[in-house]
C-alpha cells in the first residue's frame, strides 16, 4: 500500500488476491537462495499476473532478495521495480510478465527443460481467472499434460474478476479435461494452500484451483471494481492501513 502510494500506480487489490497463496510458497515449500537468486538448485516460480508485481515484490524483499525501504521507489522513472516485473532487474523473478497468457507457457518450458537436465526441481506458475480466456493457456496445458510433467504446478487465482466479462465457470474441470491433476483450496487459508501446494500427482502436472477474493483484507476494496488500478489518497493510505491490522 505504501508502495502504490508513492510511486502514484500499482494493482493493489490484485496483489492482495495472491499475497497467501505467494506467502506460503515462499515461506514453507519453494526451495531457494536469495544470495544467489540464479542458482541451479532452485525452485522456479513464474508470476504469469504480472499486474500483481507488488505482491512478489513485497515477498521477495522479505525472504532477503533485496531490502524492503527499496520498495518505496516503485514506480520512480529510475526504479527497478515497475507496474509488472523485470527479470532483468528484479532479483528472485525468473520471467519478465504482464501480457497475459505468456508465464504459463514459459513455465511449461521451465519444467521440460529441468527434466530433461535430471534437475529435481520443480516450477509452480501462477495465472489469474480472466488470464484463462488466453488461447495461449490451454496450449500450455495440453502441453504439459502431453510431456507429463508432474513437476509443473499451475496456480489459478480465481478471484472472479473476469465473471462479468466472461463466465469461466468450473476451471478446474476444464483443466481435468486435460489431464491435469486438480486441487480446489481457499487461496487465503494457509493449512489448505500448504497441502495443495506440496502434493504432486505421478504422470501429471498439477492445478491448484484458489478461491480468492480481490483486495482480501480490506473493505474498501473488496467488490470495488475501482480499485483494479489506482493508487490511494492520503486519506485512503490512512484507512486501508486501519482495515489491515
Amino acid at each position: 500500500m505504501q508502495a502504490a502510494f508513492v510511486g502514484g500506480e500499482g494493482h493493489i487489490a490484485s496483489a492482495f488476491s495472491i499475497l497467501d497463496l505467494l506467502w506460503v510458497l515462499y515461506d514453507r515449500v519453494l526451495h531457494f537462495y536469495p544470495n544467489e537468486p540464479t542458482h541451479e538448485d532452485r525452485d522456479r516460480f513464474v508470476l504469469s499476473k504480472g499486474h500483481g508485481s507488488l505482491a512478489i515484490y513485497a515477498i521477495l524483499a522479505e525472504k532477503g532478495f533485496f531490502s524492503l525501504a527499496e520498495l518505496q521507489t516503485f514506480a520512480n522513472y529510475d526504479s527497478r521495480f515497475g507496474g509488472h516485473p523485470d527479470r532483468r532487474k528484479v532479483p528472485g523473478v525468473e520471467a519478465s510478465t504482464g501480457s497475459l497468457g505468456h508465464g504459463l507457457p514459459m513455465a511449461v518450458g521451465m519444467a521440460l527443460g529441468l527434466r530433461i537436465k535430471k534437475n529435481p526441481r520443480r516450477v509452480f506458475a501462477l495465472i489469474g481467472d480472466g488470464e484463462c480466456n488466453e488461447g495461449s493457456i490451454w496450449e500450455a496445458a495440453a502441453l504439459a499434460a502431453h510431456h507429463k510433467l508432474m513437476n509443473l504446478t499451475c496456480i489459478v487465482d480465481y478471484n472472479h474478476s473476469t465473471d462479468r466479462a466472461l463466465f469461466l465457470d468450473d476451471i478446474a474441470a476444464k483443466f481435468a479435461a486435460f489431464q491435469w491433476s486438480i486441487q480446489r483450496i481457499n487461496g487465503h487459508d494457509h493449512a489448505d494452500i500448504f497441502r495443495a501446494l506440496t502434493q504432486t500427482a505421478p504422470g501429471h502436472p498439477t492445478v491448484i484451483v484458489a478461491e480468492t477474493i480481490k483486495g482480501y483484507g480490506s473493505k474498501t476494496m473488496v467488490g470495488n471494481p475501482a480499485w483494479h488500478h489506482r493508487s490511494p489518497s492520503t486519506a485512503e493510505l490512512e484507512q486501508i492501513l486501519q482495515e489491515l491490522v
